[in-house]
């Protein structure tokens, strides 16, 4: 958990300018009493939830994509498909940034018309900046 909070850190010092950032509304509550991570995107634009993020979240359970015992993954990665997100940092490899449910999302949100967030961890964005030449 250490080295996630340090990653997490250094990618908003360092990389954070980079992009054009948001939150999802249903993020804010994901986060109480947790003010440091608040404090992080209380300034970032809302990405609200509207009738149509429900039914993205809909199939992703109906199709098994997402668990139906907790919606929150759901939701984050329907905010972030239905907006068109590029990316989607997470450290939930268990539903979210796990590279065996790519597949998954990319013929469900195919069918449903939809983009396909890149979702990654903070230190796998930051590993790449790393990498670039210059």
């Amino acid at each position: 958990m250490v080295a996630r909070r340090e990653s997490t850190r250094r990618w908003w010092a360092e990389e954070s300018p980079n992009y054009d950032l948001v939150a999802s509304a249903f993020v804010v509550g994901e986060f109480p009493g947790k003010s440091e991570a608040i404090a992080l995107i209380q300034h970032l634009p809302l990405l609200e939830v509207v009738p149509e993020v429900e039914d993205i979240v809909q199939a992703y359970v109906g199709r098994k994509l997402m668990p139906q015992k907790d919606l929150g993954d759901a939701y984050h990665l329907a905010v972030a498909s239905y907006y068109g997100v590029h990316f989607l940092l997470t450290w939930n490899c268990r539903h979210r940034a796990n590279a065996n449910k790519v597949p998954h999302l990319q013929v469900v949100n195919s069918e449903l018309g939809l983009s396909v967030p890149v979702v990654t961890t903070p230190d796998l964005l930051l590993q790449e900046a790393d990498d670039e030449p210059g």
